[in-house]
């Protein structure tokens, strides 16, 4: 059941505590005050935590039964956070995307802001209590961008999306019928034969161009200079406005116009957003395709008769039916029936699993064979798909280290550009001789400059190919994008990553600490082997074995109890049951005695195995439970049980160590037992006898031998160690992913995931670098060869528009990278 609305939790300081029995006293006060729940005191941080109904008692009262016991107490109410990802429009370029990140974190009651330019979304972490959301989209608003409060149903963002690239091509497609004719005409008019009213003709043609599909350029320019925030419009608005303007003063006075260099500007801007838009959405197809992945309805039993419903009215306690070749709509409990179901939308296995009875199914996942009657277990948010989505979208809306730097110079790019470009006109109007020298001398390699101008007009051509070749878009774009593919990489794979920081630090991972129960090894018991004396067989020390720990809630007991039921071996009723601590158990099963347990208890009752001494020796150093079995005084034989390895553990530790990662095993297993297992896998460093709370010491310990250590587990007991390490690495198992203190999380729970989450991280890191390096190369080459007058607008323009494409292209090539282990690759 979901939690009332009037439970909160505080936390209160406690002044005058002398001892751990002031903390007692306090603590027995509070638990037997109705209205609160839960009380937990820390005498050491002098510190309570209160779980209370505020409608029952509120925080003034809590203060004063403490303040009345003696002590000075001061309430600290805990302020819910709630995190949500929202659209944001009219943004056009890094610069808009940072300023509205800024604006944002500098509002009271936001713990965090990141707005992703490339899906034109914010992810906002706030505190409900301090602001309100439309509080937020009111200040986004002022600076000229809309923030749409709903999150938009799932169609509705893809539809969206395919709007969008429509609306851009439509633009481009209006802007290239006009500019095409009026090159056409430039060409014949300078070459072929001068056309009577060129002038009025080109500024007819190229009206639609600058202030139809053009507007809304110069609209969000206005807005980003409106706000004191110049971006990417206001270098293309420079670019094309000024040119057609002077232009149309050529019908005055007699100088050269700019109309058609103007209108090309704009359309190659054009063509570059229009082919950015498409090809971010192939960047973020990945989100699409889990989106598409869901069932739209599902099938249910209502008063013993099928009917079938939207999946989004499905509720929890539904029982769903799902026949073969049919999607399972949302995560489930199979309550009747068995099938081979395909999870490989998942966990990235393509094997068909088996699920029948008692076992959880995901949504979305294909049932392949028979027919599965499933209860609903969640709906809506809680689902897997959902929690894979989010996942992957708070990754995509993260940020990496190596971005921040990025973000500051981006901030102040296009300032930085408005400025050289006054310089550089004012420079070729001071010094005209000198730049006419070096266009003159670049004039022998470069067909398009033309030094035979004005000075004016060379300062003022000069100036515009500076502002139409500067493009800060690539470095806010570089981080994004990769980020994008490959995170969608990793969800197509099983491999969550939840945010973009694990990216850049999981590359310099120097050693990987393991848990060793449902880690390294399946974390389910399994009889291995089984020694029988002279003239007896398996069955009956089954039969015995079985029979007795039916009384024992160990997970030993249960691996054996399992192995009978698989043998069809009906178990007989034990009586004087009797566990004995450090031996084994003892009952009466069908009138004999029969003991099951260790050497101490086969002493203790004359029982004797001297001469399976070596075996049990033997099944002891392969770390297994040896446990003999005797009916009387007389040994039945030796029943060995292990918790069994994963399948590719041993080769994917291989893989670690080749990478040049050292592997640590951090286990409460005794040392006999951890080295076995430990050499068994090629484990490097073994750390046994490790109590629950000490993995957080240990992974310390690590931490100052190699620096920048990763930590993987699987259980509650790991999130400390998980939070500790510099990349915490969650195994998941069915539809139990969201792991909060987890920076990975490895849906199908094989420890190949790792040697893919590894590749994967180097990978799109490596693609972040790349990006960041081609954008600073080409603005570091292009603007200084534009401002010596060495660079045509129009020819900028073009450049521009495919430095950015060049970043989303270079990301997209992610797809083709090979993440899978070598030793699978080899098969």
């Amino acid at each position: 059941m979901p939690q009332s609305n009037n439970i909160k939790k505080m936390s209160l300081k406690i002044q005058g505590m002398s001892c751990s029995s002031c903390a007692a006293n306090i603590e027995k006060k509070l638990n037997k005050t109705e209205g609160i729940l839960h009380v937990s005191i820390n005498f050491a941080t002098e510190k309570a935590q209160i779980e209370f109904d505020k409608e029952k008692i509120p925080v003034e009262k809590i203060v004063d039964i403490v303040n009345t016991l003696g002590y000075v107490a001061s309430a600290e109410i805990e302020d819910k956070k709630e995190k949500v990802t929202l659209k944001v429009q009219g943004m056009t370029c890094s610069a808009c995307s940072n300023r509205v990140e800024k604006a944002l974190n500098r509002m009271e009651g936001i713990l965090s802001a990141n707005v992703n330019l490339a899906v034109e979304k914010a992810t906002i972490e706030y505190t409900p209590t301090k602001i309100r959301l439309t509080d937020i989209q009111r200040k986004i608003s002022s600076l000229g961008y809309e923030l749409i409060l709903q999150e938009e149903e799932n169609k509705d963002e893809i539809d969206e999306d395919e709007i969008k690239v429509m609306k851009a091509k439509k633009t481009m497609i209006t802007s290239l019928i006009f500019t095409g004719a009026i090159m056409g005409l430039m060409i014949i008019h300078m070459f072929i034969k001068r056309i009577p009213g060129y002038l009025p003709i080109v500024a007819v043609l190229g009206l639609p161009i600058i202030f139809g599909t053009g507007l809304h350029v110069h609209k969000a320019s206005f807005k980003a200079l409106k706000n004191k925030s110049p971006n990417m419009d206001v270098l293309v608005s420079l670019g094309s406005l000024p040119p057609y303007v002077i232009g149309l003063m050529g019908f005055f006075f007699p100088i050269q116009t700019f109309i058609e260099m103007a209108t090309t500007i704009m359309s190659f801007h054009l063509i570059g957003k229009y082919l950015e838009i498409r090809a971010k959405g192939r960047a973020s197809q990945a989100i699409k395709k889990l989106i598409q992945m869901g069932a739209k309805t599902a099938k249910i039993i209502i008063d013993g008769e099928e009917i079938e419903v939207p999946v989004k009215d499905l509720q929890v306690g539904d029982v769903m039916v799902i026949r073969p070749g049919e999607k399972i709509p949302t995560d489930g409990i199979v309550v009747d029936g068995s099938s081979l179901v395909d999870e490989s939308m998942a966990t990235g296995e393509s094997m068909p699993v088996k699920r029948e009875k008692g076992q959880e199914v995901i949504g979305a996942t294909l049932n392949k064979q028979g027919l599965l009657k499933v209860e609903v277990t969640k709906v809506g948010k809680d689902t897997f798909l959902s929690q894979v989505i989010k996942m992957v979208e708070e990754c995509q809306g993260s940020k990496v280290p190596i971005q921040e730097f990025a973000d500051t110079v981006t901030g102040y790019f296009v300032p930085i550009i408005i400025l050289l470009t006054i310089g550089t006109f004012v420079s070729f109007n001071l010094f005209p001789d000198f730049h006419r020298s070096i266009m003159e001398w670049g004039g022998q390699f470069l067909p398009w400059v033309n030094s035979d101008l004005t000075p004016l007009t060379l300062a003022f051509v000069t100036a515009t190919a500076v502002l139409v070749i500067a493009c800060p878009c690539p470095l806010g774009l570089g981080t994004p994008t990769a980020l994008m593919v490959g995170s969608g990489i990793g969800a197509e794979k099983g491999i969550l990553i939840r945010n973009g920081e694990a990216v850049q630090t999981f590359k310099d991972v120097k050693a990987i600490a393991f848990d060793k129960t449902g880690t390294i090894t399946k974390g389910k018991p399994e009889v291995t082997d089984m020694i029988t004396a002279n003239g007896v067989d398996e069955k009956e020390i089954l039969y015995y074995a079985g029979s007795i720990e039916k009384g024992s809630e160990h997970p030993l007991a249960h691996a054996i109890i399992e192995r009978a039921k698989n043998q069809s071996i009906s178990l007989g009723e034990v009586k004087d049951f009797n566990g004995i601590v450090g031996m084994g158990v003892v009952g009466v099963i069908d009138g004999e005695k029969i003991l099951i347990g260790n050497r101490k208890l086969m002493v203790e009752n004359n029982v004797s195995y001297e001469t399976y001494e070596d075996q049990l020796v033997g099944l002891e150093e392969e770390a297994k439970t040896a446990m003999m079995v005797a009916k009387g005084n007389k040994l039945l034989g030796i029943i060995a049980v292990a918790d069994p390895l994963k399948e590719d553990s041993i080769e994917a530790i291989k893989e670690l160590e080749n990478m040049g990662i050292k592997t640590a095993m951090i286990t409460g297993d005794n040392k006999r037992t951890a080295a076995a297992i430990g050499k068994r896998v090629g484990i490097s460093h073994v750390i046994a006898e490790v109590l629950p709370d000490g993995k957080v010491d240990e992974v310390v310990k690590l931490q100052g031998q190699y620096d920048i250590v990763a930590m993987v587990g699987d259980g509650i007991n790991d999130a400390p160690a998980l939070k500790q390490s510099n990349v915490g690495i969650a195994i998941g198992t069915g539809t139990d992913i969201a792991i909060e203190a987890a920076d990975v999380t490895l849906v199908r729970g094989e420890l190949s995931g790792i040697v893919s989450a590894i590749k994967l991280s180097k990978a799109t890191f490596r693609k972040i670098k790349e990006n960041y390096f081609w954008a600073w190369f080409y603005n570091a080459l292009a603007i200084p060869v534009a401002m010596l007058g060495l660079l045509h607008p129009m020819i900028g323009a073009a450049a521009m528009s495919i430095s950015s494409l060049n970043v989303v292209y270079n990301s997209l090539r992610l797809k083709k990278v090979n993440i899978e282990p070598s030793y699978k690759v080899k098969r």
